[in-house]
């Protein structure tokens, strides 16, 4: 794991993963960038289960990915993500995925800052200042 606003993770790729031609099925990096999302929360101390839990859902609203080389079964891949983005309302993740040296994929996500119960968006600034000041203090000035 990284620090700042930036984390990777490491896995390796599944038989299941694949295809019929022993590449990694399209859909399956969007999985990744979930892992990697994951990742970055566990690294500032916090999961999606607590955000959850104190009533804040993050639900994906746009989804980019661009595919530059396959991965394969058993290969290790390196997936970083980085926060790049953040308003009251939004945030946005990028991703590259690795093999090593070789950029297998990039991508971007954008979620929203949505209410559990409510399941209206939420102004993360003034209900959530806490988190509003940690996700702030990550972005680049």
């Amino acid at each position: 794991m990284s620090g700042g606003n930036t984390a990777s993770v490491q896995i390796n790729v599944r038989y299941a993963e694949t295809d019929q031609m022993g590449v990694v099925y399209y859909g399956n990096y969007f999985t990744w960038f979930e892992i990697g999302r994951s990742a970055f929360f566990r690294s500032l101390g916090h999961s999606y289960e607590k955000l959850e839990e104190q009533g804040l859902l993050l639900p994906v609203v746009e989804a980019y990915c661009r595919y530059l080389s396959p991965a394969r079964y058993e290969e290790q891949i390196t997936i970083t993500t980085r926060l790049e983005r953040l308003t009251a309302a939004r945030l946005v993740f990028a991703y590259t995925i690795h093999r090593g040296e070789i950029l297998l994929a990039s991508g971007r996500t954008t979620q929203c800052f949505v209410g559990k119960d409510s399941g209206r968006p939420v102004n993360l600034k003034k209900h959530y200042p806490g988190y509003w000041e940690l996700l702030q203090s990550l972005i680049p000035k």
